[in-house]
């Protein structure tokens, strides 16, 4: 069996940041209040939602600061509902801010929180990434999440007003392996003998094929495996970010997702999601 190597892409976030700076910068009056795949945000409502986790990674996780009024959530339940309630409540706030300002802040805050991300120990326990399991994770997915986030949100900006993305395979490829990287946790609940496996197959040049496998009743994520699959899921990497982010919905992931195999398992992988709320 082949294991997973760690994601390495803190010298992509620069460019992607310039990427967006760029774009936001050439945007219409009318281009900034087109709606977006996230129901009811416009573009600049996604921009505001950019800056909130520029801004939050510098308060919460470089300053180490708390609001004294919040609570620390008990479960996933109260973890999606308190992430939801904050990106609801900054975007209201943050439609007080023109365009350049949502600009300038950008410009400002996202160059700090890179130096942030530089100074972790890429290799060293760090943050919980929710999405892939509540223990904490190594720096290097801590950081991919970021990325992913940065480059998955910039994406839904660009598709909204039909600009080109970035998906090149250098800044694409990464986005691909952190996404599977939650399907081991989306599978957590789900029961199948020892040496089950399943196939999630993503074409195109930043894709590649992945294998769940079952073992003393954990699954894991291997590049290969010896068994055959039990099941598979089959989808083009420019459906797949959106798969896994929910950009799809039920027809669009009918038409896109090809299935074979164990139905229950595919629907599993199918419906694992590498985002919070």
């Amino acid at each position: 069996m082949q294991k997973l190597e760690p994601i390495l892409c803190l010298s992509l976030f620069p460019e992607v940041r310039r990427g967006l700076l760029e774009l936001l910068q050439g945007l219409s009056r009318e281009e900034w209040t087109r709606p977006t795949v996230c129901a009811g945000w416009s573009v600049k409502d996604v921009a505001a939602h950019l800056l909130a986790g520029e801004l939050g990674i510098l308060a919460r996780r470089r300053d180490g600061y708390t609001p004294p009024d919040r609570q620390p959530p008990e479960n996933w339940g109260q973890l999606v509902a308190l992430i939801n309630n904050l990106n609801k409540s900054w975007v209201e706030a943050a439609r007080r801010f023109s365009p350049r300002v949502l600009g300038d802040l950008v410009e400002w805050a996202a160059p700090q929180a890179e130096e942030f991300f530089a100074s972790l120990d890429p290799f060293a326990p760090g943050v919980p990434v929710d999405w892939a399991g509540p223990a904490p994770a190594p720096g290097w997915l801590d950081i991919a999440r970021e990325y992913t986030e940065r480059w998955h949100h910039q994406q839904q900006i660009r598709d909204a007003v039909g600009r080109p993305g970035l998906k090149e395979k250098k800044f694409f490829a990464p986005v691909m392996d952190t996404l599977v990287r939650a399907l081991p946790h989306g599978f957590r609940d789900v029961a199948a003998p020892d040496g089950t496996v399943v196939a999630v197959k993503i074409l195109g040049e930043s894709g590649r094929e992945w294998f769940l496998l079952r073992e003393a009743r954990v699954w894991g994520l291997f590049l290969e495996v010896t068994a055959a699959p039990a099941a598979g899921i089959t989808v083009e990497q420019d459906d797949a970010w959106r798969l896994f982010t929910k950009g799809l919905n039920a027809q669009a992931i009918r038409r896109c997702v090809e299935q074979e195999g164990d139905p229950a398992l595919c629907a599993a992988a199918i419906h694992t999601i590498s985002i919070i709320g």
